[in-house]
């Protein structure tokens, strides 16, 4: 009786879908999806076979107690638990982080890159780029590899992250000024266009990362590589004479 009983739920659930759409599409389990077929016959139903597996939220990273409370602490990405065991909520605030960081596959799961973003994220203080009191100031953290912008003292743009020169190559430290704006500009010694280009210091500038910011074996010649949607929000604040500050030192260089 209580097949029987499971089978006309599922019989009424896909009569529904069919009725309401003309070809339905209801997710079941292999067990349930033949118990379907056998109920409703021919009816013009489309069954989805989701194992225990796919109906999981996604899988418990080796980082996940970490990136957690890294995530607890920088705000802004859902309800985390900070408990090292995976749930519904702590997916999708890890899904939510990687895809604002760019950080590939985005499926939830706390893995090392993930982590070290988090980590250098939570680890970035403001405070430290000693920004203008007035006005606009684009800080650059070497340590960390993170940048953000400030405005007349507080935090316009929050800490994202960013990839600066490799060893030989190394972005330079101190206190400079935008001085070339061009959406699209090409590198001569590297034959390679550099989407939304801010130079504020010989040939290094900000620009839109041609490559996958995340390989932690490259570098840049010295520029500031950026995201592509950080690139377009910080070439729409830019303006010739702002202040970019650029502090600490990328370790190994």
């Amino acid at each position: 009786m209580g097949g029987q009983r499971v089978s006309a739920r599922l019989a009424a659930a896909v009569v529904a879908a069919v009725v309401g759409g003309g070809l339905g599409v209801v997710a079941l389990t292999p067990a349930a999806a033949g118990a379907a077929v056998r109920t409703v016959g021919a009816a013009p139903v489309t069954a989805v076979v989701v194992t225990k597996a796919a109906a999981a939220s996604c899988s418990t990273g080796k980082y996940q107690k970490q990136v957690e409370g890294y995530l607890k602490q920088i705000g802004g990405y859902g309800t985390v638990t900070v408990d090292g065991k995976q749930s519904a909520a702590d997916c999708k605030a890890i899904k939510k982080f990687q895809s604002r960081f760019g950080i590939k596959p985005a499926a939830g799961l706390a893995g090392p890159t993930t982590y070290g973003v988090a980590k250098r994220i939570a680890a970035t203080k403001t405070s430290k780029c000693k920004a203008k009191k007035s006005g606009y100031t684009f800080c650059v953290d070497l340590t960390n590899q993170t940048t953000y912008v400030m405005k007349n003292g507080k935090v316009y743009a929050k800490p994202t992250v960013t990839r600066t020169g490799m060893k030989g190559y190394r972005t330079p430290a101190g206190s400079f000024k935008i001085n070339k704006r061009t959406k699209k500009e090409w590198s001569d010694p590297y034959d390679v266009w550099l989407p939304y280009w801010q130079r504020f210091i010989g040939g290094r500038g900000f620009h839109q990362t041609t490559t996958y910011i995340h390989d932690a074996w490259r570098g840049s010649h010295g520029c500031v590589n950026l995201l592509p949607s950080d690139a377009k929000k910080y070439y729409s604040i830019g303006k010739i004479g702002m202040t970019v500050k650029v502090i600490g030192r990328r370790p190994g260089t």
